[in-house]
């Protein structure tokens, strides 16, 4: 399927009834998916069970961790290309409280054919592999006349060489990566690449589904270029450290179908380190480990020749994983803890905020320094690589900072206001009274995989606090649980 035909099948059945517009999309991904066979499992000749825990992908097994490792070299060269799609529906809690709803909530209980991907990759030889994945969002952002258009760019990509030396006492794996996104490279997928496994729609066209909540990632962000080594020995202690840099000149590919103004850009190398112990008896499997990275990335993309102008990232994260896989079981649970600091630059520090509090008064000035935790949750179960579900739960916390207010008391006023010709216009729906990033609520999901290669599924989100409040968070009514949203998908992968 091509990026046209995504928009043509996207526009067609926009224009059907709700629930036949969502049956249409899924039989206009149904055959693509029951005809064809993945990228990975026709160059292993193994069924989706063997490398994905209960048939889940990108969910890894022992087995899919040991393929992933060796470089994607298991088995014979074959065809190098996969694709998939995902046709969804969401629908939040209460669009009101807002000025436009059909700006703020645009596709709101209307199904889309929301991403697809094209997977190139595989077997190069017995020692070099690959997995590229090229994506498509159909809602990418706005022309100037205020529709959607769609974009395609380069999404994660991992090049490999790797190498196994077995002996009597033995078993090392070695390998050397070059890749666009840190944790990428993981094996497990409490990472922050993968612990949100199922692709979601873009934040402009469907808001406050589970992919748009807090998760564990780097504040370098993706679509940047790092080297990283990489050892496994007797597939018990995993040891991974890098480095990263912009994706420029001859890594520009990494960061493909991105401007330079959509792109990030860091100054000089930037470190990443990955220790984890890994212990498997019989059906289960348990990694305990640490991860971590420091970044210094400029403020303005398009200007890089202040040293003063860089945002400093320092994130720490210890995570875990238990896996318990014994046909017609497949139990599979995360857990992951993450320390965020973030160094403003100089200029951007001490600034006076726009508001006022409720008696007129100024509030406190910028921080210099921000901290943030993040800690989730998740317990996933399939039975017999057919039916499945999971329990997430997310909370964020960190520091209140008047630089994150975007909601607030105007000085003239004293009111909120979301007329932008105020002195300071508020933003509802969205927007932050507190100052404070505090998000927690969880998830819970429903999923049926009638073939191997496509999985239809519901989440339903609630949340118990959104930035910083459970009450009137945005100063204009709204509530955390008015975000609560369910959201329907169908994904596709052949």
């Amino acid at each position: 399927m091509k990026p046209n035909d995504l928009g043509l099948v996207c526009r067609t059945v926009s224009r059907l009834p709700g629930a036949l517009a969502l049956a249409a999309t899924l039989l206009s991904l149904w055959p693509a998916a029951s005809q064809a066979i993945p990228l990975f499992n026709r160059q292993t000749g193994q069924n989706c069970v063997a490398c994905h825990a209960g048939g889940q992908f990108p969910e890894l097994t022992p087995y899919g961790r040991l393929f992933k490792l060796t470089g994607y070299t298991i088995g014979e060269r074959t065809l190098p290309v996969s694709a998939m799609a995902l046709a969804s529906y969401s629908k939040v809690a209460d669009t009101g409280k807002s000025d436009d709803p059909s700006s703020d909530f645009s596709k709101n209980a209307k199904p889309i054919l929301a991403t697809a991907s094209l997977f190139l990759g595989g077997k190069v030889n017995d020692n070099i592999g690959a997995f590229v994945q090229i994506t498509y969002d159909n809602y990418a952002g706005p022309n100037d006349a205020g529709h959607y258009v769609g974009h395609t760019n380069a999404d994660n990509i991992d090049l490999r060489y790797a190498d196994r030396f077995i002996g009597d006492k033995q078993d090392l794996i070695f390998g050397v990566s070059a890749n666009n996104n840190p944790s990428v490279t993981d094996p497990w997928n409490t990472a922050a690449a993968w612990m949100q496994y199922v692709p979601v729609p873009s934040p402009g066209s469907s808001r406050f589904i589970d992919g748009n909540s807090p998760y564990p990632g780097y504040g370098a962000g993706g679509n940047i270029a790092g080297i990283n080594a990489y050892v496994f020995w007797n597939q018990m202690v995993y040891a991974e450290v890098g480095g990263y840099r912009s994706a420029t000149g001859l890594f520009s590919p990494f960061s493909a179908g991105l401007d330079n103004a959509g792109t990030t850009r860091l100054r000089g190398i930037n470190p990443y380190w990955r220790l984890a112990l890994n212990h498997e008896w019989g059906a289960h499997s348990l990694m305990l480990g640490a991860a971590g990275m420091t970044a210094k990335v400029y403020d303005n993309p398009l200007d890089t020749s202040d040293p003063n102008s860089v945002h400093q990232f320092r994130d720490l994260g210890l995570d875990a994983q238990y896996q318990y896989l014994l046909d017609p079981h497949a139990v599979t649970a995360q857990l992951v803890w993450t320390a965020s600091r973030h160094r403003v630059p100089g200029f951007l520090a001490g600034q006076d905020s726009p508001f006022v509090d409720a008696s007129g008064n100024a509030l406190a000035a910028s921080n210099a320094e921000d901290t943030t935790h993040v800690l989730r949750a998740k317990l996933t179960y399939v039975y017999q690589a057919r039916y499945g579900g999971s329990l997430g739960w997310f909370n964020l916390s960190g520091n209140t900072d008047s630089a994150n207010q975007s909601s607030g008391y105007d000085p003239g006023t004293l009111s909120i206001t979301s007329d932008l010709g105020a002195g300071a216009p508020s933003t509802r729906v969205g927007g932050n009274l507190s100052g404070n990033p505090g998000t927690r609520g969880g998830t819970l999901e429903a999923f049926w995989t009638p073939v191997q290669n496509l999985r239809i599924g519901a989440q339903y989100t609630l949340y118990e606090r959104y930035n910083g409040a459970s009450h009137n968070y945005d100063g204009f009514g709204r509530n955390a649980s008015d975000n609560n949203s369910l959201f329907i998908y169908a994904w596709a992968a052949y």
